[in-house]
């Protein structure tokens, strides 16, 4: 399978999208490359990861909803899969920007998490 985040001319045309949206502006953005790629010069960049166990969790958790036949191992490879494709593509491939604040997210809850990000904030702005 091949993801559309593959294509060069898609994903360049991805990052000015994205530019344009946000000249000018304040603006918080999540994305796999947005930090390396879309905005390297951000004043503030936060980089969130978990384990594929439980980023597998969460995925299957949304997605049972939808279909109730999907298997935990079909939400597994294809995570994996992705995860794949998007550290080994080309053009804008997943990894952490280095003056990125890592937070693994593996053991927190969405408030947790947000807890975290501002601590992570105000650990930039020191």
């Amino acid at each position: 399978m091949k993801y559309v985040a593959c294509i060069k001319d898609v994903r360049q045309e991805m990052v000015n999208l994205q530019r344009k949206a946000a000249k000018g502006k304040g603006a918080v953005l999540e994305g796999r490359d947005i930090g390396t790629v879309v905005f390297p010069d951000a004043d503030i960049k936060i980089y969130l990861d978990a384990t594929i166990d439980e980023r597998v969790r969460r995925r299957y958790k949304e997605l049972i909803v939808k279909d109730p036949a999907i298997t935990i191992e079909e939400v597994k490879k294809d995570v994996a899969l992705r995860d794949k494709s998007d550290e080994e593509r080309s053009v804008g491939p997943l990894k952490k920007a280095g003056d990125a604040v890592l937070i693994d997210t593996t053991k927190f809850g969405i408030e947790e998490v947000i807890v975290r990000v501002l601590e992570g904030i105000k650990a930039l702005h020191k």
